[in-house]
């Protein structure tokens, strides 16, 4: 199963991410609004330059992050860099709004015209560096109908990064309540903290539960890619080894790209 239309030729999509640095509003915002822009584009045009399948734009930088709804400034400079990569990059994309404000996302991909969007807590709750988060599944999904976008996908994590579970149970358990309750369209499968490995045991679990794709949400890397894939990636999301010297903080290195690309297509 595709997760969309423009990917169904595709055995394995590449989500390159844009990492925007710190945006207005934010702590460590430094008081330029262009340089961030041109942060972002010049990732987005490296990482289609290098291959990748699609985008995803993430206020990473907003660093500490609201628990969910963001203020308006973000959600104004989220648009705003969402409709220039639009503009300037022909490759589907992708929104985040951090650290879960889904209907930012949700809204700003309607109006920018992005295919999908990421959900760290989708539905359940955990515990966080932002205190507790608890899923917005209810108000979402009603509010994507009265939008009418239902064609913007929702992909939505289980047992998200930097966070612990209120109670445990199985992922399996998990996978299943966020498709057929909470109405995923797609699953994302992490290690602990961003960049961090995915457990290649954990994704095979996931995988066997659900029919819908499942990303492999951190940890992405040329050395256990392969292993991914195996272990039944149905697509990926890559970040912080793309980028110069493994840096997150540093901007797309074209030749990890080109590398992490080669080796996806000749898996698939």
């Amino acid at each position: 199963m595709s997760l969309l239309p423009s990917w169904s030729t595709v055995k394995i999509p590449i989500v390159g991410m844009l990492h925007s640095p710190p945006l207005p509003g934010s702590a460590d915002y430094r008081g330029d609004f262009d340089s961030v822009r041109q942060f972002v584009l010049r990732d987005a045009e490296l990482l289609r330059d290098g291959g990748v399948d699609g985008l995803m734009l993430e206020n990473f930088g907003d660093t500490p992050f609201y628990p969910d709804r963001v203020p308006a400034i973000t959600v104004a400079a989220m648009t705003e860099l969402a409709a220039a990569v639009r503009q300037r990059v022909a490759l589907p994309l992708g929104i985040n709004v951090l650290r879960n404000d889904g209907r930012s996302a949700l809204a700003i991909a309607a109006v920018c015209g992005a295919e999908y969007i990421r959900v760290n807590v989708l539905c359940g709750a955990r515990v966080t560096d932002q205190g507790l988060l608890q899923g917005i599944a209810h108000d979402l999904l009603r509010e994507r109908t009265t939008l009418g976008c239902q064609h913007i996908r929702i992909l939505a994590d289980v047992d998200v990064k930097h966070s612990a579970p209120l109670a445990a149970r199985p992922i399996e358990v998990e996978t299943k309540d966020l498709v057929e309750r909470a109405h995923a369209d797609g699953v994302i499968v992490s290690g602990q903290a961003t960049g961090d490995p995915t457990d290649a045991s954990t994704l095979a679990i996931v995988r066997r539960a659900t029919a819908v794709p499942v990303f492999v949400g951190s940890g992405v890397a040329a050395y256990n890619v392969a292993g991914l894939i195996q272990s039944g990636a149905s697509g990926l999301i890559v970040g912080s080894s793309l980028k110069r010297d493994g840096d997150i903080g540093k901007p797309i290195d074209p030749d990890r790209v080109r590398e992490l690309v080669k080796i996806v297509r000749a898996c698939g």
